[in-house]
């Protein structure tokens, strides 16, 4: 039975109306689903009923900047991506919140439609191999378990002698 892909979800924070719109209809065809705040209170109201896996937020907004934001999401879901999308870049902003760790990726306003599709496409293929990753040593961990477990109840079970070309040596003495 074949595993559905996921259809990854974005969560859009700007306080202007003008700007999300602007982002749906650059978007619409895209294979995601789309969610859109007009500021921090409304996308933590989202983020309570959906599991989302990449937030673009504005910096300037009037309750609480982008950045604050961020922070407050990294704390309460840290798995979810950040990323800000701001008119107004400011090296000294990008710098700090990279080096915190608050967002994966800084974008500037206007954006470029074709940038931002691929950005969007980078960063789940990012998500999908961390989460490859992450099944891959559970099952790394599953796997050492039991061959611990395997070594404790049959000591020595692990022992093996080769020759030297690498071959595997079964003496008699050995059965």
């Amino acid at each position: 039975m074949e595993q559905k892909e996921k259809k990854f979800k974005v969560l859009f924070v700007d306080d202007e109306a003008n700007v999300l719109n602007a982002l749906r209809r650059s978007l619409r065809k895209e294979p995601y689903s789309f969610f859109f705040a007009q500021g921090p209170e409304e996308a933590l109201e989202i983020l309570k009923e959906e599991d989302i896996d990449l937030i673009v937020s504005d910096h300037l907004m009037p309750a609480m900047d982008g950045l604050s934001f961020l922070k407050m999401v990294k704390g309460l879901y840290p798995s979810v991506l950040r990323v800000i999308l701001t008119g107004h870049a400011d090296l000294q902003l990008a710098i700090q919140a990279i080096n915190e760790g608050e967002v994966f990726k800084f974008l500037t306003k206007p954006w470029d439609d074709l940038d931002l599709k691929i950005t969007l496409k980078n960063i789940f293929d990012f998500i999908d191999l961390r989460r490859e990753n992450q099944i891959l040593l559970e099952t790394v961990k599953k796997q050492q378990n039991f061959i611990q477990r395997l070594e404790s109840e049959h000591p020595g079970i692990l022992d093996v002698k080769r020759d030297e070309s690498g071959a595997i040596v079964l003496d008699e003495e050995d059965l």
